[in-house]
């Protein structure tokens, strides 16, 4: 079947000083010979030719451009591979999308196809594909850090030694079938048992990670939780350095969930200020009420679901503290008290007041701050990075990144269980060919067609 040559702006759309258009298929040399007016043995691989670009068609002249060819298979795709770097203003950009356009078994590329060619080509696997996409996306050097050691086949080669030992342990089992009345060693099965129960406890530590790489690459989420008016938005405004949610000295202002993204220390985290805690308004079932009761099981429901909830309270009504917020009171919360400049002449030792608080909360660390001055919002900051890293921890394990893995581990430990607890060695055998098979389909191994429709879909256009 033919393969058609893609093209796509590699560069993001807009005004810039260099734009890159890549090409990539069986006529990128020839595409490119066509624009320059050289021959093939002008562009020797991986050297950058200065040439002048003309639209064969209208012979109007594109562009003096850097051109680099990669040939096959020594490129990213695998295939002939053509990049042109020119001047990043529209007209320019335009001028050679449309050439490309006009030449025969030219088309634009579908998003993520130039990666996609890649993998079909056995240029990486599928987690070093994907490790692309969180490369391109990474906000954060936590996040960068992750994507780059995936990238890099840590994974990979993780998951390819579990699968090799599988497969020597599945050919074992089947040679012991297969032979049994000939003369083969006493005791195969018996043999491999020990290796599928080391391999098991192995997918049950890599499993057993607080989701930190999918946290890492998805974010931390971090919900404010507190009475209304506790100064929930003026503080999410304050950490986001502007003006994000509504603040107003009207209580209730907040009715949904507003989300700010931040990097704290490193770590991607997603801040959701929410509506302030009134349950007695839960179930209301007409306007003003309705919405206010809707905002309120939000908050409730994300702080539930959320990896950290910051509690914030009123220091100024002390020692009448919200008892709503304090019933949310648990491991994964951070405690804050707001508006310390309102505090009474005799209220004004911070340090006094927060020990006084936290002993009331079972001894746990209490911030005390200042929207509306600034004090302690850096010293709130620490802390909360501080629980972050704590929450991540430190692996030698590289960590799962995606819910996909994750699916399909737990599904090879189930396999990998049944033939432990197996006593026919067709049954193992069997088992522990799923397992195989699980492990193959993180990697891309094997029966994958299915999943590279979703795996591509969401890359950028060029990538």
């Amino acid at each position: 079947m033919a393969v058609d040559t893609i093209y796509a702006l590699a560069t993001p759309p807009g005004r810039s000083g260099v734009a890159v258009v890549r090409v990539s298929g069986p006529a990128a040399l020839a595409g490119l010979c066509r624009l320059s007016g050289r021959p093939e043995s002008a562009f020797a691989p991986r050297q950058a030719v200065l040439c002048r670009l003309t639209d064969h068609v209208s012979r109007e002249t594109i562009d003096k451009a850097l051109t680099l060819y990669f040939a096959a298979p020594a490129s990213f795709t695998g295939e002939d591979v053509v990049e042109y770097h020119v001047h990043g203003g529209q007209a320019v950009i335009q001028a050679l999308l449309s050439a490309l356009s006009a030449m025969d078994g030219y088309r634009m590329a579908d998003p993520g196809e130039f990666t996609r060619r890649a993998f079909e080509n056995n240029k990486m696997d599928l987690t070093e594909a994907e490790a692309i996409a969180d490369l391109i996306d990474a906000e954060t050097v936590a996040q960068k850090n992750q994507a780059l050691d995936q990238l890099g086949g840590v994974l990979s080669r993780l998951y390819d030694d579990w699968r090799e030992r599988l497969t020597k342990s599945l050919a074992y089992l089947e040679a012991d079938i297969d032979f049994a009345d000939d003369d083969m060693p006493d005791g195969v099965s018996s043999q491999v048992l020990p290796v599928l129960q080391d391999l098991r406890a192995q997918i049950a530590d890599h499993l057993s990670d607080n989701r930190r790489g999918e946290r890492l690459r998805d974010g931390i989420q971090i919900a404010v939780i507190g009475a209304p008016n506790a100064g929930k938005s003026s503080l999410v405004n304050a950490l986001a350095q502007r003006d994000v949610a509504i603040v107003s000295e009207h209580a209730g202002t907040t009715r949904d969930v507003i989300e700010v993204h931040l990097d704290l220390g490193g770590y991607p985290v997603i801040l959701a200020d929410t509506a302030g805690l009134r349950p007695d308004q839960l179930g209301s079932d007409s306007g003003h009420d309705l919405i206010e009761s809707e905002g309120i099981k939000r908050a409730l429901d994300r702080a539930q679901n959320a990896d950290l909830r910051l509690l914030l309270f009123d220091a100024s009504a002390y020692p009448d503290l919200d008892a709503h917020t304090a019933a949310l009171v648990n491991d994964n919360a951070v405690i804050a008290l707001n508006k310390t400049d309102a505090l009474h002449a005799d209220q004004a030792d911070r340090a006094a007041l927060c020990k006084t608080v936290g002993a009331q909360f079972g001894g746990r660390d209490v911030c005390a701050l200042s929207v509306n001055t600034g004090d302690g919002i850096k010293e709130l900051l620490g802390v909360m990075e501080d629980r972050i890293a704590t929450m991540i921890g430190a692996r030698e394990m590289p960590s799962l990144t995606r819910r996909r893995h994750r699916e399909a581990l737990e599904e090879c430990a189930v396999s990998l269980d049944r033939a432990l607890a197996g006593d026919m060695p067709e049954l193992i055998a069997e088992d522990v060919r799923l397992a195989v098979r699980a492990l193959g389909r993180i990697t891309g191994r094997v029966d994958v067609e299915d999943l590279l429709d979703v795996i591509f879909r969401d890359f950028c256009l060029g990538k």
